[in-house]
C-alpha cells in the first residue's frame, strides 16, 4: 500500500495493497511499496471514481510510474499546496475552478507547462502565461429529491430557491471549503458588481438563502446522504456527482437553471517544485488527450473542456447536457481577484444569520 510523502496524511492509494498481509502489511505502510517506480503524487478534488479510473488507465501504459492521489476539496488543494510550497508534495493540481488555480499562479504555486492539446482549447481555458489549463467543463445546477418534488414542482431558476415554499427546505454544501459553491455564490456576486457597481444586491441574495437554508454540509457525500434520507428537499450542486448519485439509484433530480449557470472551467496544472516534473507532465499530457477524455466522459461523467471533439463521439448524457445548458456570463476574473474576501465576508456576516431576523 502506498504512503504519501506527507507523514501526516492518513489516506492511501490502493496501488500496491494485494499481496500485503500481516508484518507485510505494516512495513509496506511505513516504507511504501519500494518496487522502483517514480512516484507521481496527485492532489484532487474529483473523487474516488475518476481518480481510480486515471490511475489504472495511466499506470497501464506507464507501468514504471506509480500514481498517488490524495482527494481532498478545492479550496483544501489550494490551502495545502500553498503551505507546502517551501518543500513541496505534491506533483499536479489536478481539478478544481480556475478561479481557484488562478490563486496559486498568483501565489507563485504552479511552474509553466503548455501540454500539445491546449491548442484545442477555447482561450478562455487557456491561462496567458500556461500555468493552467481548463480540462473539463463542470456546470452547477439545481438538485431536488424525486421522491418528495415533482419535476414541476421542482426549481427552475436560482431565484427560486427563494421561495417560501423551500423554506427550511435547503441544503448546502459548506461554501467556504468547496469550489462549486463559491462559483455560485461569485456568480451572484460579480453579477451584481457588474450590474450595480457594489455587491450589495448580491449579499441581499445570499442572506435571503441562508433564511432558506436548513444546513450547511460539511462534505459531498453528506450532502448527497441527507437529500437521499429526505432532510432537505432542494440543493445547488453539480451535474458530475448527481450523475454518478442516479446511477447508483438516488432519486435525485436536476435541472439546469433557465437564466444559465457558471460553468466551472476545471484546471489541471503542475505544481512548482515538483520532485517528478518528467511524470507530472507526461501524465498532464495524457489526460488531457483525446483517449483519456473520452474514456471520462464514457466512465466518469465529465464533459470535455477541448471543442475539437465531435458531440457524435460523446456519450448521450453528455450530449443531452450540452443540449439543455445554458451557460452563463461571469466576470471571472472579478471572481479570482474578489471571491476570497468575498467568501470572508459571508462566512462572519451572513452565515447563519438569517434565523436571527
Amino acid at each position: 500500500m502506498t504512503r504519501y510523502r506527507d507523514n501526516n496524511v492518513s489516506r492511501v492509494s490502493t496501488s500496491c495493497v494485494i499481496g500485503l498481509i500481516g508484518i507485510g502489511l505494516v512495513a509496506g505502510l511505513l516504507s511504501g511499496c519500494g518496487d522502483g517506480r517514480t512516484p507521481l503524487t496527485i492532489y484532487s478534488p474529483h473523487g474516488r471514481d475518476l481518480l481510480q479510473l486515471v490511475e489504472q488507465t495511466f499506470e497501464a501504459a506507464n507501468p514504471q510510474i506509480d500514481v498517488r492521489c490524495l482527494d481532498m476539496g478545492s479550496q483544501e488543494v489550494y490551502e495545502r499546496v500553498r503551505t507546502e510550497s517551501a518543500n513541496p508534495q505534491c506533483d499536479v493540481w489536478f481539478g478544481g475552478p480556475a478561479t481557484i488555480l488562478g490563486r496559486g499562479a498568483r501565489d507563485g504555486l504552479l511552474e509553466a507547462f503548455r501540454p500539445s492539446w491546449a491548442d484545442a482549447l477555447p482561450a478562455a481555458y487557456q491561462h496567458p502565461e500556461n500555468l493552467y489549463f481548463g480540462l473539463y467543463r463542470t456546470p452547477p445546477l439545481l438538485v431536488y429529491n424525486e421522491e418528495t418534488v415533482t419535476a414541476d414542482e421542482a426549481p427552475q431558476d436560482w431565484d427560486d430557491l427563494l421561495d417560501e415554499r423551500w423554506q427550511g427546505q435547503v441544503l448546502i454544501r459548506d461554501p467556504v471549503a468547496s469550489g462549486t459553491m463559491r462559483t455560485i455564490f461569485g456568480m451572484v456576486l460579480s453579477s451584481s458588481v457588474v450590474e450595480t457597481g457594489n455587491t450589495d444586491r448580491g449579499f441581499d441574495w445570499l442572506r435571503r438563502l441562508d433564511v432558506q437554508t436548513k444546513e450547511y454540509v460539511h462534505n459531498p457525500a453528506l450532502l448527497h446522504q441527507k437529500m437521499v434520507r429526505q432532510e432537505g428537499q432542494v440543493t445547488m450542486w453539480e451535474l458530475t456527482d448527481i450523475l454518478f448519485q442516479r446511477l447508483r439509484g438516488a432519486p435525485l433530480g436536476y435541472r439546469f437553471p433557465v437564466s444559465g449557470s457558471p460553468v466551472i472551467a476545471d484546471s489541471i496544472a503542475l505544481v512548482k517544485g515538483s520532485d517528478q516534473g518528467e511524470a507530472a507532465r507526461a501524465f498532464i499530457e495524457w489526460v488531457g488527450s483525446r483517449e483519456a477524455l473520452l474514456l471520462a466522459a464514457e466512465q466518469a461523467f465529465r464533459l470535455p473542456a477541448r471543442d475539437d471533439l465531435p458531440v457524435s463521439e460523446l456519450p448521450e448524457w453528455a450530449r443531452q447536457a450540452l443540449a439543455e445548458l445554458v451557460t452563463a456570463e461571469v466576470d471571472w476574473d472579478l471572481i479570482e481577484s474578489e471571491g476570497a474576501e468575498w467568501m470572508n465576508t459571508w462566512d462572519r456576516s451572513v452565515r447563519g444569520q438569517g434565523s436571527k431576523k
